[in-house]
């Protein structure tokens, strides 16, 4: 009777084990298909016209863009190409969306402020964290538009495959891609500064791009949103490259025998300068609570520029510790404006203090659950660097009519985000 047993049980676990191997085979099949699919369609996107730009990696962290007309930025964040069997369309979707912002703004430089990649197997049917960046790389490159990406925290997953050195020497090898791994001594990857320059040499603002790291406190999985904030080093880099752009300018100004250099170049003694990161500085709860809690009016501190919060719960969600980044900001006086991504139904800007801090709208179409039916939170943040290194910026909703997809146009809700 025993023996009867086992070889019921044997045979039931071998017919578990063939259907599991099935399994596995047939997805990776559908995951290879699709996925090549997609990076077929990602090279099918006419080639976007915009302004020939001249650019200079200077130092490990450091880049020049030159330019005496100024700068057209596109901020895109939270993509969330899953690149798995599960996720074939909703990155058919997302590949349409980033095209059609993309050449309808016919941005200068575009910074992705993470979450470009979402390996999370329930939803995207893959660990593999490759097949997300190899989706965006192959249609930025497509596009023709120079580009960067400060990583998020989906990026590199503990259990994705492949960690964030290797995803930055993989989109290394595209020509428009300016993603370098950074000074050695700091911490993260893609800690760098864009230093808009015109032909006088003078630099008229600086573009930070700073690693936000990923899950801290034993939250390897992220299951509990504890996340990372900037590190003391990362500030220190900080500090030192704001005072050295400061040094440059102030020579250029003392070397110069123009009478009306400083007249021309109004900033060139304080260049001012952004920031850009995946998650949220804390500064933007402290705001945001204030706002809320003084009726939704403006404080001392604070002041609403536009946008809402859609997010529930603590409705920012930013790194669990302290930092003094803000505050090295603040004694600084170069930085002006913060973007960040990560909570993807918030797209408010707020001033805090004398610096803007400002959420884009997200393209997700995968990491919430329904997201990829509703629209209000979908879109980009298109900044504009004049000749004097003065910005302005807006958030752009995808779904008006001057952004045209080479392919159809999903049909979604637009819900109402919950305050404003």
């Amino acid at each position: 009777m025993k023996n009867k047993k086992g070889k019921k049980f044997l045979k039931v676990l071998a017919g578990i084990m063939a259907v599991l191997i099935a399994f596995i085979g047939i997805t990776t099949i559908v995951t290879v298909i699709g996925l090549n699919a997609n990076i077929k369609k990602a090279k099918t996107f006419p080639a976007v016209e915009t302004h020939e730009l001249k650019v200079e990696n200077v130092s490990a962290g450091v880049w020049n863009i030159y330019s005496d007309r100024g700068l057209k930025i596109m901020q895109l964040t939270d993509i969330h190409f899953g690149g798995g069997w599960m996720s074939l369309k909703k990155d058919s979707m997302a590949l349409n969306t980033v095209a059609a912002m993309i050449t309808a703004e016919k941005p200068d430089f575009v910074i992705v402020t993470g979450d470009a990649a979402y390996p999370v197997p329930f939803q995207a049917g893959t660990f593999n964290n490759m097949s997300g960046a190899k989706l965006l790389a192959e249609l930025m490159e497509t596009l023709g538009v120079y580009w960067t990406i400060s990583y998020g925290n989906h990026d590199t997953e503990a259990y994705s495959f492949y960690d964030r050195e290797d995803i930055t020497e993989f989109y290394e090898q595209y020509p428009h891609c300016l993603l370098r791994k950074g000074p050695e001594d700091v911490d993260g990857f893609g800690n760098q500064v864009f230093n808009i320059v015109k032909s006088n040499g003078v630099i008229t603002r600086s573009l930070f791009t700073v690693d936000s790291h990923s899950y801290v406190d034993g939250d390897f999985f992220g299951v509990m949103w504890k996340y990372d904030n900037i590190h003391d080093n990362q500030i220190e880099w900080y500090r030192e490259t704001v005072k050295a752009n400061q040094t440059h300018n102030m020579m250029k100004s003392y070397s110069s025998s123009d009478s009306k250099f400083l007249e021309e170049n109004p900033t060139a003694l304080n260049p001012k300068s952004s920031v850009f990161l995946h998650v949220p500085l804390s500064e933007y709860k402290d705001a945001w609570n204030e706002y809320v809690e003084n009726g939704y009016a403006d404080t001392e501190n604070v002041r609403y520029n536009y946008g809402k919060a859609g997010e529930s719960g603590k409705v920012v969600y930013p790194g669990i510790y302290e930092d003094e980044f803000f505050e090295t900001m603040q004694e600084l006086h170069s930085t002006d404006s913060v973007f960040c991504g990560h909570d993807h139904l918030n797209n408010f800007s707020v001033n805090y203090k004398g610096i803007d801090l400002t959420y884009s709208y997200s393209v997700d179409y995968l990491a919430y659950v329904g997201i990829y039916k509703l629209g209000s939170q979908r879109g980009c943040t298109v900044i504009n660097v004049a000749e004097d290194g003065s910005i302005d910026y807006s958030a752009q909703n995808y779904y008006q009519d001057k952004y045209v997809s080479h392919y159809e146009k999903e049909n979604v809700t637009m819900q109402e985000l919950k305050s404003e």
